[in-house]
């Protein structure tokens, strides 16, 4: 018995290490389709990035056993479904709830655990991250994404990252003496929880930063954009309910007003006053909380629709906004 597991195991190895570069490829693509939807729904995030699980890890869960000898994963080549990785760092813990939302509403989930919440109902402090497993559905169509093939994605804000990746450092990367040991998890637990703490303030930073931004920074003379921190401020506003999005998207979506001929605050208030708010919504049918630059881009595709489209601006993304505009008019 012992022997036919052993040349399972060794065989799912080898067809693992033959399908290497290409799950590297599906790694890359999954990146890309991740980025590309927080993007599209404005949400703010500090970085997307992937890893394809090595054959050296592989083989080692694959030969992982369970109390009693039985093996944790007697199927390895489906039974192990973080094969392909990907990690969304977000600044605040909100965006981790908004970027769970999307994926939710966008892929299919086959697992969502939020560790953090698991690690709180133990009554301890620890590692916190959202974990769900995505993957296409059959109407689905992305280049180099089979529809059979699962990605694990990490969604942890910035603090949450630090921790798990120097925790990670110390207890993987060297070896912590018995003696040593209970010191460091007490150590280890309290900066999980002055991390957890300090999560709540940067929060409550965010908050009530959105709150105060009413006062306009000056713009460079050379510069006929409406500036992004302006950009920004006025969106808090008017969108009251929409969370940040990211710093260049703010930049970028100036640009696509100063193509309109927008370039000050008072223009584009006057181009948003009769924008039906609740109309948009009920059409667009937002399953995620969509960040302030995706609320105005779906408000200026109301209003302008066709010439909105066809912006230089927006030539990589044609196709996508063409899809929208058609769900604002039906």
């Amino acid at each position: 018995m012992a022997s036919t597991q052993s040349t399972r195991i060794r065989r799912a190895v080898q067809r693992y290490a033959a399908s290497h570069d290409e799950l590297r490829g599906v790694t890359d693509a999954y990146v890309a389709l991740v980025t590309r939807l927080l993007d599209d729904a404005g949400i703010n995030y500090l970085a997307v990035t992937g890893r394809t699980k090595s054959v050296e890890s592989f083989a080692g869960k694959a030969a992982r056993r369970l109390q009693g000898g039985r093996l944790a994963h007697p199927k390895p080549l489906t039974d192990i479904t973080d094969q392909v990785g990907v990690r969304v760092v977000t600044y605040v813990l909100a965006d981790v709830d908004a970027v769970a939302q999307l994926l939710s509403s966008q892929l299919v989930v086959r697992e969502d655990r939020d560790m953090g919440q698991e690690t709180a109902d133990a009554g301890r402090f620890g590692y916190s991250s959202r974990h769900l497993l995505v993957a296409l559905d059959e109407e689905r169509a992305e280049a180099g994404i089979p529809t059979d093939r699962p990605a694990s994605v990490q969604i942890r804000t910035v603090l949450q990252h630090a921790w798990a990746e120097f925790e990670h450092d110390v207890r993987y990367k060297g070896s912590v003496s018995d003696e040593h040991a209970p010191d460091f998890d007490r150590r280890f637990t309290l900066a999980a929880g002055l991390l957890e703490l300090a999560d709540q303030q940067f929060s409550a930073i965010r908050d009530r930063h959105r709150e105060e931004l009413t006062s306009p920074a000056e713009a460079a003379d050379d510069d006929p954009r409406i500036s992004p921190t302006d950009l920004a401020a006025f969106l808090a506003g008017q969108f009251t309910d929409a969370g940040w999005s990211r710093t260049d998207h703010y930049a970028w979506i100036s640009g696509l007003l100063l193509e309109l001929g927008i370039s000050s605050l008072s223009e584009l208030r006057e181009v948003l006053r009769d924008v039906d708010v609740a109309s948009i919504e009920g059409h667009m049918g937002y399953r995620y909380p969509p960040g302030a630059v995706r609320r105005l881009d779906d408000a200026l595709l109301s209003v302008h629709g066709d010439r909105y489209v066809a912006l230089h601006g927006n030539a990589h993304r044609v196709g996508l906004l063409r899809a929208r505009l058609g769900r604002l008019t039906d």
